[in-house]
């Protein structure tokens, strides 16, 4: 059978963001599941148990290669090109104010996360919604109530927070690193669990996640 080339990309990517995307695919593995390929999940990989692995090193022009290539047996391996990357979709409306804002509703129709603020432009929401899907999926989660702090290697240039507020209720908010709250999750959960679900859900869902415009 000739070569099919199913999925290829090339972007520029800082070392926490090719970290980040190297955890995915060793998370993905060493739990059996589906390997995501592109950035949004929807293109994924079924490894096989055992394949070949070729790590080569190069320097020319240049440019130092350094390339990973993994081998399965074509029966071995299912590729799913059109995967169900989200179960979400980021909603784009204008409020009452003619302001731009942004919130992400899961399939079960409820909101998953909002910008928590209103933009006058239409691409400063939609900055901040690409702000989102990069930074949620490996961003640290720590408990703020406890001084936690998100360990020095890893994750993205964001991190969730967990909190308690006036009503004792448990929330999340996700603070980029120049210190503005880039997402929250808009309402109080009882238990702190339930405030770590919500926002997995918001990591799992965030990168491949439509965005969509709507009347309000």
């Amino acid at each position: 059978m000739p070569e099919e080339t199913i999925h290829e990309a090339k972007r520029p990517r800082t070392r926490q963001g090719l970290a980040t995307y190297l955890r995915r695919i060793a998370r993905a593995l060493g739990r059996g599941e589906p390997v995501p390929v592109d950035e949004a999940g929807t293109v994924t990989v079924d490894a096989a148990a055992t394949g070949d692995v070729e790590v080569e090193l190069e320097r020319g022009d240049g440019t130092v290669h350094f390339e990973i290539e993994m081998e399965w047996p074509d029966e071995e391996a299912a590729v799913d090109a059109a995967a169900a990357a989200s179960k979400a979709a980021f909603e784009l409306y204008a409020d009452s104010a003619d302001d731009y804002r942004w919130r992400l509703r899961h399939d079960n129709g409820n909101i998953i996360a909002d910008g928590g603020e209103g933009y006058a432009d239409k691409r400063d929401a939609k900055s901040g919604i690409e702000s989102v899907q990069r930074n949620a999926p490996g961003a640290h989660v720590i408990d703020v109530s406890r001084d936690e702090e998100a360990p020095g290697e890893g994750g993205s240039d964001a991190t969730f927070e967990l909190f308690r507020d006036s009503a004792e209720q448990y929330r999340w908010r996700l603070r980029h690193d120049n210190g503005n709250v880039i997402a929250d999750g808009g309402q109080g959960y009882a238990s702190k669990q339930k405030a770590k679900q919500g926002l997995r859900s918001v990591k799992s869902n965030a990168p491949g996640a439509a965005v969509e415009e709507t009347d309000e």
